[in-house]
């Protein structure tokens, strides 16, 4: 059992985790003569650091995902939720979401075009909250720096919240408050050609581009903020806004969260500095669930799909379900860090 851990704790830091390029950049930056102790230096070593280590994973991760998500095709996709009704409905969409698209735009045109297909408008709902939120490289990425219980507890409790954010949307009875053009434009049913390994293997390729040259900017600018959060805001100024002692914390960082834009892998460096600044675990994952789900730019696009009525039940859902499952990652963190 002891060599079991020794392996995955092996795994967990040095592949996932990447603590020898820390320590390599960390050395390379000495033998230039800048002191890795100073705020500055601490500042460019994790820039550097962070910079490289998403970059990487989120390549090989998107590679692999892509790979995979080769095999389900929109066409294929509204076959497969269409067989099935309810609660099996909404969480195989919840599901289906975690190999899709990695920010809230990206998975809303096809919420629209499974609404479009005929879908009920619970299981699309269910598919575009799961999609943004939970997907493989979010569990990889949150596994490099909180380790395997948070990464796996903030999967299950995002497919929870998928699932039950579509099912009650269900029960409320929203179908009428999607768009018209959308539920009249139909759908073109259309078979998807048989691709080959090689086919695969280049749209795998072609999506690690594609998706690289699009987070990138965001990439950047979250590890910028996360150096500043984690070498020169005092650690005793940020515990007093969003420690412990302020019951609001989690509200605040979802509220915070909600008008900004960028994915899962943009604001993971900014988790990571808040993180080792001793902010809550829930109070960290409210803010990443906040950006990622519920994003301005992804709500106004919502609207030209759905009426004001469905977009403020969402909204009211999501925002709500993100504050109980960060209250609770606060309460019980003892358990899973």
């Amino acid at each position: 059992m002891q060599i079991m851990k020794a392996i995955w704790d092996f795994f967990q830091g040095q592949i996932l985790g990447m603590k020898w390029l820390n320590s390599l950049i960390g050395g390379g930056l000495s033998a230039l003569g800048l002191d890795i102790n100073s705020r500055l230096g601490g500042s460019v070593q994790f820039f550097i650091y962070d910079t490289i280590k998403i970059l990487v994973l989120l390549s090989v991760l998107i590679f692999i995902i892509s790979y995979i998500q080769s095999y389900f095709p929109p066409e294929r996709t509204k076959k497969i939720l269409g067989r099935f009704h309810g609660l099996t409905a909404n969480t195989l969409a919840a599901l289906l979401g975690t190999i899709t698209p990695f920010c809230s735009c990206s998975s809303i045109p096809l919420f629209i075009g499974f609404s479009s297909a005929g879908l009920p408008v619970g299981i699309t709902f269910s598919f575009l909250i799961s999609s943004p939120l939970v997907d493989l490289g979010s569990l990889v990425l949150l596994m490099s720096i909180f380790g395997t219980k948070v990464a796996v507890a903030y999967v299950i409790v995002g497919l929870i919240l998928a699932v039950i954010g579509g099912s009650l949307i269900e029960k409320l009875g929203m179908e009428k408050y999607v768009e018209n053009f959308i539920k009249s434009a139909g759908s073109v049913d259309i078979e998807a050609p048989e691709l080959t390994k090689r086919d695969r293997l280049v749209y795998a390729k072609e999506q690690v581009q594609a998706t690289v040259k699009k987070v990138i900017l965001y990439v950047l600018i979250g590890v910028g903020i996360g150096a500043v959060i984690h070498d020169w805001i005092p650690t005793e100024l940020i515990q007093a806004v969003l420690g412990d002692r302020n019951p609001f914390s989690v509200i605040l960082a979802t509220v915070v969260g909600i008008p900004m834009y960028a994915d899962i892998f943009g604001t993971i460096p900014i988790a990571e500095a808040l993180f080792y600044k001793g902010v809550g675990l829930g109070t960290i994952l409210s803010f990443m669930m906040a950006v990622t789900a519920l994003s301005a730019p992804s709500i106004i696009m919502l609207r030209r799909a759905v009426k004001p009525k469905l977009l403020a039940v969402f909204v009211g859902i999501v925002a709500v379900g993100i504050m109980i499952i960060g209250y609770a990652f606060n309460a019980f963190q003892f358990l899973l860090v």
